[in-house]
């Protein structure tokens, strides 16, 4: 039987943090023993449930590159087969019609509470016929009685469940809907989903999941559910922490290959490496190696790992990523150096893409006004005699490249017998309209020449300006 995992959302939100470490565990397991990954879409919460977040949930999986074998199934297609099953447990007994009204359960509830024990519904309609004419009823199922259920769990290790502890659960609303213990072991029971990896706020469901295979004879998987994971203050993450939906890390300028790599540690470990190809992932990750106890979520840590991945990725691949952003920002990049080259030049100086794409302007885009505070300070009236002398040699040039431009720089600031900052500040302020740049030599480079001669001579007008009303 080939190893079969599945990733199995409702799609009531954006594909958060926690589903995405979740699907990509799953997805490994699935590709480091040569097995099949699913992709189920659980949306029969008809309420909640949006293609709005289906979209997101797709967008998510695809921007991780986590691709899936089949699917994306939906449950709400697969009505027919659910009500085949739920009518297949009442023909056997291991499920029944309960006509307890939702006051009635409660005052149940009520009742519990009050001796004191485990509040659940009383099994009232389990073994009545007195069925009544025209009045709404649910399908509970019929939980044993007696014994205990062993979830031989592949993270937490075996766990016992006492069957008194657990209640005759809804398997069908009372408009005939099925609900998600019901729908999702049909679903992994016909999609033969042999590992169930899932967050460990599941734990609860397993043992009603695992008694309903039994009633219905199929076979059991293997599951692993896996810990929460918590924000730096050690509650639950959520958007208080900041950015949990995947795609908002995209916004923000991450690449998926960071975020898959800090997240596959984020509850796995394999000695003390912290960066993973792909490639290492999926051969070295095992389920049973994941920690037992929940993570801490740490952002600093990420923006660590995505700097390493801008500095060490095949520039041309940072660029394609580069690309949405530069675009998000409005900047049009046909006129201008290729955005690997500017990866090459920018990736040491930022944490992250939305950050290069937002130092990188200049390289695109003329620009009306100057940094204030760079024109203070470095374009004084003492600066025009460089700044005249520079331009000339910079126009001399026929080798726009940047040994020959940095040789001009350097020409000037010996022939004025000044240091080399005397001139390469206001140059760098002149070119790219600020006081921060890569080397200069590679940035002038990159810009078009008579483009850099111009701004030279705005900055030059900005000078006269300051010695006019000086």
């Amino acid at each position: 039987m080939t190893l079969t995992t599945r990733f199995a959302p409702s799609p009531t939100g954006y594909l958060h943090v926690g589903g995405a470490r979740t699907a990509l565990y799953s997805w490994l397991y699935a590709k480091k023993n040569g097995g099949d990954f699913i992709l189920r879409i659980e949306d029969t919460d008809l309420e909640r449930s949006t293609q709005e977040s289906v979209d997101a949930i797709m967008d998510g999986m695809n921007w991780l590159n986590l691709e899936w074998t089949h699917g994306p199934y939906y449950q709400t297609k697969r009505f027919d087969r659910y009500k085949e099953v739920i009518d297949q447990l009442l023909e056997s007994g291991n499920a029944y019609r309960c006509y307890s009204t939702q006051e009635e359960v409660e005052a149940m509830r009520e009742e519990a509470r009050e001796k004191g024990e485990k509040e659940r519904y009383n099994g009232l309609w389990r073994e009545r016929t007195d069925h009544p004419e025209d009045k709404p009823f649910v399908i509970r199922f019929k939980n044993p009685l007696n014994g205990d259920v062993t979830i031989h769990d592949m993270v937490k290790g075996d766990i016992v469940i006492s069957n008194n502890e657990l209640d005759d659960l809804i398997i069908a609303r009372s408009d005939g809907t099925p609900t998600y213990n019901l729908t999702v072991v049909v679903d992994d029971w016909d999609m033969k989903v042999t590992h169930v990896v899932r967050g460990d706020d599941h734990v609860n469901n397993t043992p009603r999941q695992i008694n309903i295979l039994n009633a219905l004879g199929a076979p059991l998987p293997e599951y692993a559910h896996i810990p929460m994971i918590l924000g730096d203050d050690g509650k639950r993450l959520s958007k208080r922490h900041g950015a949990v939906g995947v795609m908002q890390y995209r916004d923000d300028g991450f690449l998926p290959e960071a975020l898959l790599n800090y997240l596959v540690r984020l509850g796995w470990s394999h000695g003390d490496q912290e960066i993973f190809s792909r490639e290492e992932m999926i051969n070295l990750f095992d389920l049973k190696d994941c920690n037992r106890a929940p993570s801490g979520f740490n952002t600093d840590k990420l923006i660590w790992v995505n700097q390493h991945y801008m500095k060490t990725m095949p520039p041309g691949d940072v660029a394609k990523y580069l690309e949405w952003h530069m675009a998000d920002q409005g900047i049009n990049t046909e006129n201008g150096p290729s955005l690997e080259a500017l990866v090459k030049i920018q990736a040491d100086r930022v944490k992250t893409l939305k950050e290069m794409a937002e130092i990188s302007r200049y390289f695109y885009e003329d620009f009306s006004e100057l940094d204030a505070k760079a024109v203070k300070k470095h374009l004084r009236p003492v600066v025009k005699e460089p700044l005249i002398l520079v331009k000339a040699k910079l126009a001399a040039l026929t080798d726009w490249s940047p040994e020959p431009i940095h040789a001009a720089i350097n020409d000037t600031a010996e022939e004025l017998e000044v240091g080399m900052g005397k001139v390469g500040m206001p140059l760098r302020v002149a070119a790219t309209g600020g006081g921060n740049s890569p080397s200069l030599d590679v940035t002038l480079a990159l810009l078009d020449k008579e483009k850099v001669l111009a701004r030279i001579d705005h900055a030059l007008e900005v000078v006269e300006a300051r010695i006019a009303n000086s």
